[in-house]
């Protein structure tokens, strides 16, 4: 009935926004402390690049933003408005060439309209009082053109000339894609409400936002409890834009719409980025495509994810615990300059970490658990939910484990791409048939409850046979997860068809060294008590391409029947008949 109320409030109060919104651009910067250290940082950047040295990404938004909080300062307005010029004059000069060629704008699907068309509005509408008319008129042109093409790609144009595109994820709220249109079309439309969206109707942009945007996006967030993304920790990243839009809506939208207040993903999202961040608060479970860099370090994007879901939550104690992360993490305050205007946002005081110390987010389909909130604690991280997104992986029934370092990990981190989604580089079962990996497939939806044992221990178990998509060659593969005391007990039940080989495979830092049925790889003890006959080799990945697989090697476990029973812990936990024990 919760989740009803709300969505019933959400549709009465966008029902409320059919009309003009106000022309400006009315972000509420009121949270900015111009006497203290984030300020002096931010300011300092828009200042060096007034002077003529612009820092890495520099933005018209970083200028005009400076200009908006002082309330003063040609020189940033008469910045912003050069760079925007700039990339009006360079969109004109593309088309004009022989033959036309499509403006940056447009480039990679509009990834990047987002940004850039936020860039213009913001100078548009903050520093109005530095532009022409002729040069108003020009920028409009060009920011029509481009929400418009972002929603009509078989009929988009530029300057006369055709230019079709794919509308790749124009209709998938999940996707970062779509939330970089969002983004372009919201300021335009606040700056410019004339703007139109709809290739069949003269349709305002904002009730093309009102009517058919944004209610796909609640609905999709609504329907992921837990928060997070599924598309995983690197692109997942994209929701620092979501949650600043969500801001940007609210304080600028007529009906002044909370969009984050319409479901529990916000707030949940600040629990999901805690629990996925390591015990050593230096590093992020790696899950999906890691792109930006392959291996998972928190940087500022991290950072301001939480920020900017702490700004929006009205939950007291995800707010507390947001604050406790911002403080204690590794980047505790950005590290690039074209960031340091997020770090405006404040952090609030010192905190308090979360209670619990385990979370399952079931809209995702991750568990994290970790033995404590020091940093020497035990932290581990499984898979099993729904695969259908294009930067996720064929990783469920993964896992990762970390004690001061990572023991077992994605060999996907190691790797010069960060994009390796195949099932051979997870730590997981890989059916073998014909000599290759038999594939997941996306669109399907595993199964994984989670439960708390005797003595502390944490039980998951998951059903990965959707995970297949019906394919003969497996029949079906259940795992079951019990971690407790530093150690993680991996219990694997499958059928297979004939001629298919299942292989338990666990990626690793360090070269496990193989005795028996155990290996030990740096700090990470591995003992096999089913099948039987199991046989451990090890696989050193640069023999696999040098060139792509950087670091890294994996432990395979074969054997007859149709279980695996392994037990992983650190060099803390020796093994008494069977049962984890402290060492002494």
């Amino acid at each position: 009935m919760a989740r009803r109320s709300r969505l019933a409030a959400f549709a009465v109060a966008m029902a409320a926004t059919s009309g003009a919104l106000q022309a400006q651009v009315a972000l509420d910067l009121g949270y900015v402390d111009t006497g203290g250290l984030a300020w002096a940082r931010f300011k300092g950047f828009v200042d060096a690049a007034v002077a003529g040295h612009p820092g890495y990404a520099f933005s018209a938004t970083d200028a005009a933003t400076a200009y908006r909080v002082l309330g003063s300062g040609a020189p940033y307005c008469q910045l912003a408005v050069s760079l925007v010029q700039a990339q009006v004059d360079a969109a004109v000069a593309n088309v004009a060439q022989v033959p036309p060629v499509r403006p940056d704008i447009a480039g990679d699907s509009y990834l990047d309209v987002g940004p850039m068309l936020r860039d213009l509005a913001l100078t548009y509408d903050w520093c109005a009082a530095y532009t022409s008319a002729g040069q108003r008129a020009q920028w409009a042109t060009y920011a029509n053109q481009a929400v418009w093409n972002v929603w009509n790609p078989t009929a988009a144009t530029w300057y006369g000339h055709a230019f079709p595109w794919s509308g790749w994820s124009t209709g998938d709220p999940g996707n970062n894609y779509y939330y970089s249109f969002l983004e372009a079309t919201m300021y335009w439309s606040l700056a410019y409400p004339a703007a139109t969206c709809n290739a069949t109707h003269s349709q305002s942009c904002q009730d093309f936002l009102t009517q058919q945007k944004l209610p796909p996006l609640v609905a999709f967030f609504a329907a992921l409890p837990g928060g997070g993304s599924r598309e995983g920790t690197g692109y997942g990243l994209s929701h620092m834009r979501l949650f600043e839009l969500y801001r940007l809506w609210r304080d600028a939208s007529a009906a002044h719409v909370d969009l984050a207040a319409a479901s529990s993903h916000l707030t949940d999202s600040i629990a999901w980025w805690i629990h996925a961040t390591v015990p050593t608060l230096d590093r992020i479970a790696p899950i999906g495509d890691q792109s930006r860099v392959s291996y998972p370090e928190l940087y500022d994007y991290h950072r301001n994810v939480v920020l900017q879901a702490r700004a929006m939550t009205a939950d007291a104690v995800a707010r507390a615990n947001a604050s406790w992360w911002l403080h204690n993490i590794s980047v505790p305050q950005m590290v690039s300059g074209f960031n340091f205007r997020h770090d405006l946002l404040p952090a609030g005081d010192a905190g308090v970490p979360p209670a619990a110390r385990w979370y399952h987010a079931s809209g995702t389909g991750d568990l994290f658990a970790r033995t404590g909130w020091d940093r020497n604690a035990m932290w581990f991280a499984f898979r099993a939910g729904t695969y259908d997104q294009s930067h996720a992986h064929q990783d469920q029934g993964s896992f990762s484990l970390f004690a001061r370092d990572f023991l077992a990990v994605t060999e996907n981190v190691f790797t010069h791409s960060g994009i390796q989604q195949g099932t051979d580089v997870h730590n997981m079962l890989r059916f073998d048939q014909g000599g290759s990996p038999v594939p997941q497939h996306d669109q399907t939806s595993s199964t994984m409850s989670v439960s708390e044992g005797s003595n502390g221990a944490l039980l998951a178990s998951a059903d990965l046979t959707p995970a297949y998509g019906g394919v003969a060659a497996v029949g079906y593969w259940h795992r079951d997860l019990r971690f407790a005391r530093r150690v993680l007990r991996v219990h694997d039940d499958f059928g297979v068809a004939s001629g298919v080989q299942a292989v338990f495979q666990l990626n690793t830092p360090r070269q496990p060294i193989v005795s028996g049925h155990t290996a030990r790889a740096g700090d990470l003890l591995v003992r096999v008590l089913a099948p039987t006959d199991a046989t451990l080799s090890v696989l050193d990945w640069r023999s696999v391409d040098n060139t792509e697989f950087l670091d890294g090697w994996k432990l395979e476990v074969r054997g007859s029947g149709h279980e695996f029973l392994v037990e992983l812990a650190d060099a803390d936990v020796i093994f008494i008949d069977g049962v984890e024990s402290p060492t002494p």
